[in-house]
C-alpha cells in the first residue's frame, strides 16, 4: 500500500493550495498553471466523491480514504512528469489527513500518515476563508470554516512547512502568489 502513496521525484517546484473547502484553491491552481504554462493537479477526492454521490447517493466513508489518497498521488506523479518549472497542486495528502482527522475524531489511516511524513513540497499557499462559501453536492461544513482554517494552519505550523497566507480578492491572491513564486525559483 505504501508504495502506491509514494511521491515521485521531480525537477519542478511543487506548490500546494491548502485550506478549507470553498476557499478558491481550484481557481488559483488552474489560473497559475495557465499563467506559467504548466500543469496543475485537480483534487481527486472531489471527482471520486462526486461519482459516489451521483451513482449511489452516498457520502465519504473511511473505506474511501486510501483509494482517494492513491488516486491523488497517482495524478500528482503523472502531472509532475509533464510539468515545467512549477506544479500547482489543488490539494495533497496532507489536506486529506487534516480532513480525515477532523471528520473521524483524530483517525487517519497509517499509510496516509507515513506518506505525509515523506512528501516534499516547496511551498504551501494557505487559503483564507474570506470568500463566499459556495454550496454543492459535497461541501457540508459552512459553519466550520473558521475552525477548519485554524486546523489547516496549525498543521502547517506544527510540521514547520513553508507557507504564505492568501486572502482578499482573486486578483490580490494571484498577485501575492506570483510575488512568492518569484522568490522560489531554483
Amino acid at each position: 500500500m505504501e508504495k502506491t502513496l509514494k511521491q515521485q521525484p521531480s525537477d519542478c517546484l511543487k506548490v500546494v493550495f491548502f485550506g478549507p473547502e470553498s476557499t478558491g484553491k481550484t481557481t488559483l491552481a488552474k489560473t497559475l498553471a495557465e499563467k506559467y504554462n504548466t500543469q496543475w493537479v485537480p483534487e481527486y477526492m472531489r471527482d471520486y466523491l462526486q461519482e459516489k454521490w451521483d451513482v449511489y447517493g452516498e457520502r465519504i466513508s473511511q473505506d474511501d480514504l486510501l483509494p482517494i489518497a492513491q488516486g491523488q498521488i497517482q495524478n500528482e506523479n503523472e502531472k509532475a512528469a509533464l510539468a515545467n518549472s512549477y506544479l500547482f497542486c489543488d490539494t495533497n495528502l496532507r489536506e486529506l489527513k487534516v480532513y480525515c482527522e477532523y471528520y473521524y475524531d483524530g483517525y487517519c489511516p497509517e499509510p496516509i500518515l507515513k506518506a505525509c511524513e515523506n512528501e516534499k513540497y516547496d511551498h504551501y499557499f494557505l487559503t483564507q476563508i474570506d470568500v463566499p462559501w459556495e454550496k454543492d453536492d459535497l461541501r457540508d461544513r459552512p459553519a466550520d470554516r473558521s475552525t477548519l482554517f485554524c486546523t489547516f494552519e496549525s498543521e502547517l505550523i506544527t510540521n514547520h512547512l513553508p507557507y504564505t497566507l492568501l486572502e482578499g480578492s482573486l486578483e490580490e491572491r494571484i498577485h501575492k502568489a506570483i510575488q512568492v513564486l518569484q522568490t522560489l525559483k531554483k
